[in-house]
């Protein structure tokens, strides 16, 4: 069963609030009715005990007594408080015992004694602890019903909120279509005539939490919006620059032979490369690229993989497994792995395979705490520590792995260093021919 202090906090919060209010406003009302009601019976009977009290003053002037009532002269059971009250030259009344009966008391001077009636209280008393009994009982109904209502609302806000938090973890997952059902609109969608403050209409009716919704909505809107521009211009700047970069490429090499050379055709290769790694991106954002699996023996390939770049690496192998892979994507994957360490890094590079897994491991100052909470992102590096890049490298390796299915994680080593694993889908005989 789930904790409601932690699942359910908002939800229990707000019905056990309503429930200690009701049962509050049912108490004070209660006692109210308690007193009211209390007042009229027990003035009802004082009311007759001292109207016999005058009948029994008026008889006992003439020396005879009421038949219908029961008075004495300073009875022994008459209550001590109404004795001195007597005693002053006042008559009074009160409720109290007569031989283990409950009864209503009156009594006032008669030369220079008490003379006092009592007539039952039993049944007043009944009347009374009824109505009490009656009076808790609505209040637990009541306190009852609106618990039950309470629950019933606070289970509808919190459902709603819950529904809320989700989508939003979703868009910081980077799922940016999400979006927060609204009334009426089955789609999920943001749809027309549901605008907050930021679309210019108003709702009809004031609800705070469809408010967060609709701002919500509209923010991952402005956001998938401005991130779709991002990646457009980013894609139509990579082919604007491709052509240019392939002529400017071919009269460099018509140059004649020396340092000039040398230096004009390194800077047009780096960007030139830069060019094809934003074209990369680009069809990655797109969703275009298309894996061509096939069997792999995972040990060899990363072998061929790391001698292909010419970049020093330590390949360590125990147990390698077959996989079920895109080759030329891992070789890209893996060379931009191999590239960040000895760009970034520092040597001894060591590259293991272990199974389905390959680590690639550096002595460097490892990645920064930015990287490894979001993730490699374009054109930002990071720590300064790492040197300096546009930041692709990581990115496309990323978005490559996730189009092979390969898990890619970023990690820093306990005695220092950056460690990058990747994890294969392994493959099995009846997944291909």
């Amino acid at each position: 069963m789930r904790r409601p202090g932690r699942t359910g906090g908002l939800r229990w919060r707000i019905s056990v609030t309503t429930t200690a209010v009701c049962c509050a406003v049912a108490a004070v009302l209660g006692i109210l009715v308690h007193n009211v009601v209390a007042r009229q019976l027990v003035g009802e009977v004082r009311k007759d005990a001292l109207a016999a009290l005058e009948h029994a003053v008026s008889h006992y002037a003439y020396g005879t007594t009421h038949g219908d009532v029961r008075s004495g002269v300073d009875p022994p059971e008459l209550p001590a408080a109404l004795a001195r009250t007597v005693a002053r030259g006042h008559s009074g009344s009160m409720v109290g015992e007569f031989r283990g009966e409950p009864v209503m008391w009156a009594a006032g001077p008669a030369d220079g004694k008490a003379l006092a009636v009592w007539i039952p209280y039993e049944g007043t008393r009944d009347r009374l602890r009824a109505i009490d009994t009656a009076i808790l009982a609505s209040a637990v109904v009541a306190a009852g019903l609106v618990a039950l209502a309470g629950l019933f609302l606070a289970r509808r806000i919190s459902g709603r909120l819950t529904r809320t938090a989700a989508v939003a973890r979703r868009i910081t997952e980077g799922d940016l279509d999400a979006r927060v059902p609204l009334d009426g609109d089955a789609s999920g969608t943001a749809g027309g005539g549901s605008e907050g403050p930021a679309g210019g209409a108003r709702p009809r009716h004031h609800d705070e939490v469809r408010d967060v919704a609709v701002a919500l909505n509209t923010m991952a809107e402005t956001l998938q919006n401005r991130l779709e521009a991002e990646k457009r211009f980013t894609a139509d700047v990579a082919h604007e620059l491709r052509t240019p970069l392939t002529g400017a490429l071919a009269a460099g090499a018509l140059l004649p032979e020396g340092r000039p050379k040398e230096m004009i055709n390194d800077r047009l290769r780096a960007l030139h490369l830069l060019t094809e790694d934003l074209l990369e991106i680009s069809r990655l954002d797109a969703g275009v690229e298309r894996a061509d699996l096939s069997r792999c023996e995972l040990g060899p390939a990363v072998e061929r993989i790391v001698r292909g770049t010419g970049l020093a690496a330590e390949v360590r192998t125990a147990e390698p497994a077959v996989v079920l892979t895109d080759r030329r994507r891992l070789d890209r994957i893996l060379a931009n792995l191999l590239v960040n360490a000895h760009k970034h890094g520092a040597p001894p590079v060591l590259v293991s395979v272990e199974g389905t897994t390959v680590t690639v491991r550096d002595h460097g100052p490892g990645y920064p705490e930015e990287l490894l909470r979001q993730g490699p992102e374009r054109f930002r590096t990071g720590d300064p520590g790492r040197g300096r890049g546009h930041g692709l490298g990581l990115t496309i390796a990323r978005g490559q792995a996730a189009v092979l299915g390969i898990g890619l994680s970023f990690a820093n080593s306990p005695d220092g260093g950056a460690v990058t694993r990747l994890t294969l889908p392994a493959h099995r005989p009846e997944e291909g021919s």
